[in-house]
């Protein structure tokens, strides 16, 4: 009598990305967007109203801190109006930063249970940081009436540094989200991060006061941080001025370098990922 024998072997070389997963579980992907969006404002006093109160803070302090205090000189452009454009996509990343760590954490349950990509998780995190994403832009429109500042036609170039955005975002939760599952260190070290690369990041200050400053080597360095060069491009596109920094380039290399790592990287843990949660 013959015996049927199911032999289960672990994938070795390069793991597949197999993308096309991501469009069949579109659905479960936009639950989960909603479901961390209610749960983002939920039992909370005033609500959806915490997403205009945080960037208007941070705007109010970077005014008082670089425009006021240290007198940062940003020509004929007014120093909230030059803040708001360097927040806009630092907002957006730093949601991501913030929350992508503990998806997968926050998500044992379901993963032990059933199977779908679990590189929906991370993305569905970003989705709603897209909401602070839109009010920045709020914010910047209200700055240009008020300040009757008309945006420069370099404008056009914009979606193209929205998209860089929202890979460098996609990027740092691909990677904090699966390093997070091995090394729960990372939890600790992310608050740090979002902190240090506020300042790290020339939202507050031109980059020309880093590069002017610094040794080439310690520019090369600083402009390893992916959004010194998005934050550069998103000013260019809004308010004109010389093209983005040489150094910027180092940023967008950087970006697509550790996307596309961090893909191959998050669909190795994934395999071990139910076990290791």
């Amino acid at each position: 009598m013959s015996e049927n024998k199911i032999i289960i072997q672990s994938s070795k070389g390069i793991p597949k990305l197999e993308l096309k997963e991501l469009i069949q579980y579109k659905d479960l992907f936009l639950l989960l967007a909603y479901r961390d969006y209610r749960v983002r404002y939920a039992q909370t006093f005033l609500g959806f109203f915490w997403a205009f109160i945080q960037p208007f803070a941070t705007l109010l302090i970077f005014t008082i801190v670089f425009g006021k205090a240290a007198n940062i000189d940003t020509g004929n452009i007014p120093y909230p109006l030059f803040a708001i454009c360097g927040m806009a996509g630092w907002t957006f990343f730093a949601f991501v930063l913030s929350n992508s760590g503990n998806s997968i954490v926050g998500a044992q349950q379901m993963i032990q249970k059933i199977y779908f990509p679990k590189l929906i998780i991370p993305m569905a995190k970003a989705i709603v940081g897209f909401v602070d994403f839109g009010i920045a832009f709020i914010f910047i429109i209200i700055i240009c009436i008020y300040y009757q500042f008309i945006p420069s036609s370099n404008i056009i170039f914009l979606p193209i540094f929205i998209i860089i955005t929202i890979f460098a975002a996609l990027t740092v939760g691909i990677w904090l989200s699966a390093l997070t599952i091995r090394f729960r260190d990372f939890q600790h070290v992310v608050p740090f991060l979002v902190q240090f690369g506020l300042y790290a990041t020339p939202i507050g200050y031109p980059a020309e006061l880093v590069t002017n400053t610094l040794p080439k080597w310690a520019s090369i360095i600083y402009f390893l941080n992916p959004m010194a060069g998005v934050v550069e491009g998103f000013r260019w596109s809004i308010l004109g001025g010389d093209s983005p920094n040489e150094y910027s380039y180092i940023s967008f290399g950087m970006i697509i370098i550790l996307f596309t790592i961090g893909l191959f990287y998050f669909k190795k843990v994934e395999e071990i990922m139910a076990d290791i949660v």
